[in-house]
């Protein structure tokens, strides 16, 4: 069945990483994107970000409308070296083909650099340029809005936009003051762009209140080419350590404005700042003999001063560039850095389990582990020597991929399972520092569970090995000591990974303490755990698949197919079939269907739906039925390896919320879509937002099919 579920995703040109039962929790069928499908960000990005690296952000319009090809593009790819030589990972911003992309690959910078008709995209033009599919080159104020929702706090330019000379009367006025205004990031540039009126735009950045300082040991306001303005900012900051506690304490506060860091030109490049200057008073009144306005003023005006200047303004532009690219890396290493130092530092209250603040609502007991994906650039990979390809190392483990998406999602969570003393345990552990991980063993005499699988270009597994021993070391014993979280938590989630002793353990409790018991197969051959005893009578919820389904109703001596079926009305008729006997004492069963959607089975209620809140003890059991909702469409999927455990997360975060069935289940689809468009088994992106089934669509939602159980 996964076979044939990654052949057809071949056949539409998905890219797919065959890792066991998370292969497609939606269909690979254009249409009802969300809004998370707008941005793309950058899998080096990604990984940055989710790792708490530091991350610079770069504008794209000096690539399309600033200098002439192919200048532009190795000044793109100059700065992107310079970014990566201070320790920073470049996030250069552009909109390819309707995209919004955070960091770019060469080959759609190079796109980018040579196309001819590509839009200056500002605040107001993103969303035309997004609805058009076109490809364009943001501005500030455009590459502002998608790093904010990247994560990214630090952005550097050339120079901001600002108010026009004569601007008193047009009210030509930037959107990129205003952008600064309202989007807390910190811009690093050299000041405003000479051209304009330099005076009136720090006013008007003090009326959107906006925070200016200069870089370095004086206060004079620089004017792009040149390090003086004739004005003044109102602060300085003398290096990267000062500026990044300017960005901490401005972003700290909350007021959702940006600022703005002004850094001065060069002086070896600042000699001919004055042959400029003449250039551009030249360049301004002939632009405005030709009535040339808006938007189109600044290509102008800048490439008429390169033929005024003989090519003098492009080399001071280029060094302009790649000065704010240094000092802009700098900047954001040492704010990684602070940050880094502030959350070594602060107390581990938050992980005190006695403490009555953090009670954890829900208990999250499994595997963490440290994947390595190897592919190959070749369809077939020659064994006994070296093949060319890529290592991506994320993080996973169903139970760590369960908590970490409940734990996004706002809820209060303790994760127990296990981890080696080694470098791989320390990656982890640095990677899950949002999550409640004071439950995680670490044990000296053990290794990290590590799984590598080598794939080929199109994505099928060659091989794969895993070092998983360390999950057996998640005992009884180790678990009791947790007795008071498992007692108050209002969900407990145990993974297949866990030895039969710990299930069987939790299981025991979960009767005494009327605990509610989610149950997440991992596989095959370990969803038949709990049914080997009685345990399996005290679980609430599980989430099978159709092989899952069949390996528990075996292990119960009951009968199962010899093949699985292949169509979507004999798989239903399958796992109704198979859920009914299990439901004697399961609350619900949320049986995965692969690209068919997600059969969940349990009891009717008043509402028509199936029953997913707890059942309550001495209330009468209604009539079983089930619902089946299909699955939702993915442009393009990029890894499978959390799409199950994003689906089950984001079922339970519903569950514990208290929200109807149908957005139960949706939160879980929207969770699993997520998942399938990252590099990482949860996206690192992921937020209530994102997952609000109210929100995320751009039509209504399919209604799902009802069926009774007999």
């Amino acid at each position: 069945m996964l076979q044939k579920v990654s052949a057809h995703l071949l056949r539409c040109g998905a890219s797919t990483m065959p890792i066991s039962r998370s292969h497609a929790y939606s269909g690979n069928t254009p249409g009802l994107n969300s809004l998370g499908s707008v941005f793309r960000v950058h899998p080096s990005v990604s990984q940055a970000l989710a790792e708490h690296q530091p991350v610079v952000a770069l504008e794209t319009t000096i690539i399309t409308h600033g200098m002439p090809f192919p200048h532009n593009l190795s000044t793109a790819m100059e700065v992107e070296s310079l970014v990566r030589a201070q320790g920073a990972t470049p996030a250069t911003v552009g909109v390819v083909r309707g995209r919004v992309h955070v960091g770019l690959s060469s080959e759609e910078l190079e796109y980018l650099a040579r196309s001819e008709g590509s839009l200056k995209i500002s605040r107001r033009d993103l969303p035309y340029a997004i609805s058009q599919g076109l490809s364009g080159g943001t501005t500030v104020s455009a590459t502002m809005i998608a790093a904010h929702r990247a994560g990214i706090p630090v952005f550097v330019t050339g120079g901001i936009g600002g108010v026009h000379r004569g601007g008193e009367h047009s009210l030509d006025v930037s959107a990129d003051l205003t952008e600064l205004g309202r989007t807390p990031i910190a811009v690093v540039s050299a000041g405003v762009k000479s051209i304009l009126d330099i005076g009136r735009t720090l006013e008007f950045l003090e009326t959107q209140g906006v925070c200016v300082a200069t870089y370095g040991q004086s206060n004079n306001f620089p004017a792009f080419f040149s390090p003086q303005s004739g004005f003044t900012s109102p602060y300085h900051v003398r290096d990267p350590e000062e500026a990044a506690k300017l960005i901490e304490g401005t972003l700290s506060l909350g007021l959702q404005s940006g600022l703005l860091i002004a850094v001065p030109i060069c002086e070896e490049h600042a000699a001919v700042g004055q042959q400029i200057d003449d250039a551009i008073r030249t360049a301004v009144a002939e632009a405005s003999c030709k009535e040339i306005t808006g938007k189109d003023v600044t290509p102008f005006i800048l490439q008429r001063v390169n033929e005024l200047t003989k090519g003098k303004s492009l080399e001071a532009n280029v060094a302009l560039i790649h000065n704010n690219a240094k000092v802009g890396s700098q900047i954001a290493c040492a704010l990684t850095k602070l940050r880094h130092d502030r959350r070594r530092k602060q107390p581990t209250s938050h992980h005190v389990m006695n403490s009555p603040e953090s009670q954890s609502e829900i208990v999250v007991i499994g595997g963490i582990n440290v994947d390595f994906i190897a592919k190959g650039k070749t369809e077939k990979l020659v064994f006994g020597q070296t093949n060319p390809g890529s290592v991506v190392q994320s993080f996973g483990g169903v139970g760590r991929n369960i908590a970490d998406i409940l734990s996004r999602l706002g809820h209060r969570v303790l994760f127990i399972s296990a981890v080696g003393s080694d470098s791989h345990s320390h990656a982890v552990l640095n990677y899950c520092q949002h999550m409640n991980t004071s439950g995680i063993a670490r044990l000296g005499d053990q290794r990290t569970a590590t799984y590598c699988a080598v794939i080929t270009e199109s994505g099928e597994l060659s091989l794969g090995l895993g070092d998983m021993d360390i999950h057996q070391q998640i005992t009884e014993q180790y678990v009791s000591s947790f007795e008071e979280q498992l007692s108050s938590a209002s969900l407990v989630c145990l993974d297949g990974n866990l030895p039969v002793s710990t299930i069987e353990y939790v299981c025991a409790r979960a009767k005494e303490l009327a605990l509610s018991v989610w149950y997440e197969p991992t596989d095959s051959d370990k969803a038949c755990k709990p049914f080997r005893s009685e345990s399996w009578k005290q679980l609430s919820y599980s989430s099978p698949n159709l092989v899952e389904l069949c390996s528990m109703n075996t292990t119960l001596g009951l009968q199962t197919p010899d093949v699985l079926p292949s169509s979507l009305e004999d798989a239903l008729s399958c796992a109704l079939a198979l859920s009914r006997p299990l439901l004697e004492h399961l609350h619900c069963l949320i049986v995965t269907l692969g690209s068919d959607g997600v059969l969940v089975c349990g009891q009717h209620d008043d509402n028509g739906l199936v029953n997913l809140r707890a059942r309550v003890e001495g209330k009468t059991r209604g009539r079983l039925c089930a619902l089946h909702y299909a699955s939702l469409p993915v442009t393009e999927i990029v890894n499978v390896s959390g799409a199950g455990d994003s689906l089950a997360g984001g079922i339970m975060a519903g569950v514990i919320q208290g929200q109807d069935t149908d957005s139960c289940v949706r939160m879980g689809l929207l969770a699993a879509r997520l998942s399938l468009a990252s590099q990482h088994p949860i996206d690192p992106l992921l937020c209530m937002d994102s997952v609000d089934p109210h929100e995320t669509l751009s039509q209504a939602w399919p209604k799902p099919r009802f069926l009774w159980i007999d």
